[in-house]
């Protein structure tokens, strides 16, 4: 797609502007939908843009600076496109968002890309929603080097950890839930889930995962409380979880050598201490 700033196509430059603005969004879990402010559905690049004239976004300035440029979507829960349980559910929280705009009597012709990134945290108010689009450049914002810290920076079974975690990923079902509180159908080895992850595989919660922050057998606490869940029981994925200390990294997991931490740097305090002290 032809970037803004440079050679507007023929199709902008004619006295009447047969203009249409247009938004592709990707979410994490693979689901790609096609959003148009004009008020009849486009085809473009094989993808269906659904009527949205609600969609609208906020003013769109662009420059050569390195600066994070950031822009606010705004639009309303019309359709199942952008349904309000999944709003709620933080299913578009991440989603990769393209802007652009695009000649809707010849939508088979090179559209002129606005804006891309993804989307940050998205608000909903009542029948309207908000989202903050984050720029590409905040990439930039990435530490170059790793901060020290006294525990584990790794992500259980991420290539710096390297822990399989296919023993440690199981399948139960959910048959009772109250709050926070969930438990399960048959027990796991205590202390192994603190730490790790739900991810619901029924129902309409399906692809949602909920963290774990601590865990009796068969009865796990979440960090939140699941959004409303169809009639019990469901089927959950569960994956154990890590405290990030050296301690469990040695004895739990027999992977003392690949710990990213410094367990045993001194900090600040020690600047502080008197002679002798």
């Amino acid at each position: 797609m032809p970037e803004m700033g440079g050679a507007a196509p023929g199709w902008l430059r004619e006295e009447l502007v047969t203009l249409a603005w247009c938004w592709r969004l990707a979410r994490r879990d693979g689901i790609v939908i096609g959003l148009t402010s004009h008020d009849r559905d486009l085809v473009i690049g094989g993808v269906p843009y659904r009527a949205a004239p609600g969609m609208k976004p906020s003013a769109i300035e662009t420059s050569d600076s390195l600066e994070a440029a950031t822009m606010d979507l705004e639009g309303a829960v019309t359709s199942d496109a952008i349904a309000a349980a999944d709003l709620d559910a933080g299913r578009w929280d991440g989603a990769e968002l393209r802007l652009f705009v695009t000649d809707w009597t010849a939508p088979e012709a090179a559209p002129v890309t606005v804006a891309q990134g993804s989307l940050g945290a998205v608000e909903r108010r009542g029948a309207a929603f908000t989202a903050e689009l984050q720029g590409v450049t905040r990439i930039l914002d990435r530490p170059v080097c790793p901060a020290t810290s006294p525990s584990c920076r790794a992500m259980l079974g991420d290539p710096a950890c390297r822990v399989d975690l296919a023993p440690r990923t199981h399948v139960r079902r959910v048959f009772a839930a109250a709050g926070r509180t969930v438990t399960l159908d048959a027990p796991l080895a205590p202390g192994t889930m603190a730490f790790g992850e739900l991810t619901w595989l029924e129902g309409s919660v399906c692809g949602l995962l909920s963290p774990v922050i601590a865990d009796d057998g068969g009865v796990l606490t979440l960090a939140e409380a699941p959004p409303d869940l169809p009639p019990l029981p469901l089927r959950v994925r569960l994956v154990e979880g890590c405290d990030k200390q050296l301690a469990t990294c040695r004895t739990r997991f027999a992977n003392a050598v690949n710990f990213r931490g410094e367990a045993h740097l001194p900090g600040n305090d020690l600047l502080t201490r008197y002679p002798g002290g």
